[in-house]
């Protein structure tokens, strides 16, 4: 088998591309990346010394593409993952939908010429916000949680969300190119009869993360925390209730593995989050990070910005069902990972983001 691992030098694919390396040694792996993300840099060493090889190569070219050669399933972990992607003064709105969406569409032309399948990385940031604020919550210290006596809308309840959860927009122009990219996919593959494989992740989390606070929060909230910077609860009065689950790296790799295992009959659209076992607030996490490193303040901004959601809990039951798939680690272990490759490398932060 010969796969490619497009985005392969960032935080989810070098790990994606590792774990697969490791559990299936007669593979042939390919990463492909652009290296623009700061701190990508330092893992083609890592992924060289598995046996990996890296192409210098943007997906948004495709010329550079055509380099590859053969395969039989392109990884597409290739994407700028910030919920405030093309307005948050680092990137361009052009610039988020020529990596997120352009660069999925070459992805696809090259995969129709190979006959080869996809395995997309979407996101959970689809969904729509207004659905999202309109779940029934209950404020209860220090985090919201679910309302289980209430009526919850199709597709989600105090289990999590699902596949089919509305994505009515507005979503962010982030959430926008991964929706589009999905629908895209979806025609290719019927179209050309391609395996299409879609995963819509939840906050993905590990040691090695790069950072900023709107694409790995519990990594960046932990290195903040020690580094002594300042952090802010935005939005729901400050109080840091909002709450999100997290997803190991490897986990999200085992899963993979299983699908690819699988083949053209792991084709379709799944769910992929740590679920309600992995669920922390803000709040909660300030806490963990006071016990470990001792306590500070946090400033608490009442206003809401315009994406923030009080819960988004992933519901993969339908996955786990599928796949025989559960994420195997636990929160508590994915922070106590994150604070000791800190306490390793406490210049990670500063290294890897993106100014």
């Amino acid at each position: 088998m010969r796969l490619v691992i497009a985005g392969g030098c960032g935080f989810v694919g070098s790990e994606i591309a590792l774990r697969l390396a490791l559990r299936l040694p007669d593979a042939q792996l390919i990463a492909i990346d652009n290296l623009s993300r700061p701190g990508s840099e330092t893992n083609r060493p890592r992924l060289q010394a598995a046996g990996i090889a890296v192409i210098h190569g943007d997906v948004r070219s495709v010329s550079d593409l055509e380099r590859i050669g053969a395969a039989d399933w392109v990884i597409d972990a290739a994407a700028n993952p910030s919920v405030l992607a093309g307005v948050d003064g680092r990137t361009t709105s052009r610039q988020v939908v020529e990596h997120n969406l352009i660069g999925t569409l070459n992805l696809l032309e090259f995969c129709k010429s190979r006959g080869a399948g996809l395995v997309l990385l979407s996101t959970s940031r689809v969904y729509s916000i207004r659905a999202l604020r309109s779940l029934p919550l209950v404020a209860r210290e220090p985090a919201f949680v679910p309302d289980v006596d209430a009526t919850w809308p199709p597709g989600a309840s105090p289990a999590g969300i699902t596949e089919s959860f509305s994505t009515v927009g507005p979503v962010s122009l982030y959430g926008a190119t991964k929706l589009a990219s999905e629908a895209i996919a979806v025609e290719y593959g019927d179209a050309f009869d391609l395996p299409v494989v879609i995963d819509r992740c939840g906050v993905l989390a590990g040691a090695g993360q790069f950072g900023t606070a709107e694409q790995g929060i519990f990594s960046y909230w932990v290195r903040a925390w020690a580094s002594g910077r300042p952090l802010t609860y935005y939005g729901f009065d400050g109080t840091g209730y909002q709450v999100r689950d997290a997803l190991h790296a490897t986990d999200l790799a085992d899963l993979i593995e299983r699908q690819l295992r699988a083949g053209s009959q792991a084709s379709g659209l799944w769910a992929a989050g740590g679920g309600g076992s992995n669920a922390m607030s803000l709040a909660q996490l300030s806490a963990w990070c006071g016990e470990r490193f001792g306590p500070r303040h946090v400033h608490g901004e009442r206003t809401h910005r315009k994406w923030d959601a009080p819960w988004l809990v992933m519901d993969t039951s339908r996955t786990s069902a599928r796949f025989e798939w559960s994420p195997a680690v636990g929160v508590t272990r994915i922070l106590d990972e994150i604070a000791q490759h800190h306490t390793s490398h406490p210049d990670w932060l500063a290294m890897t983001e993106t100014r």
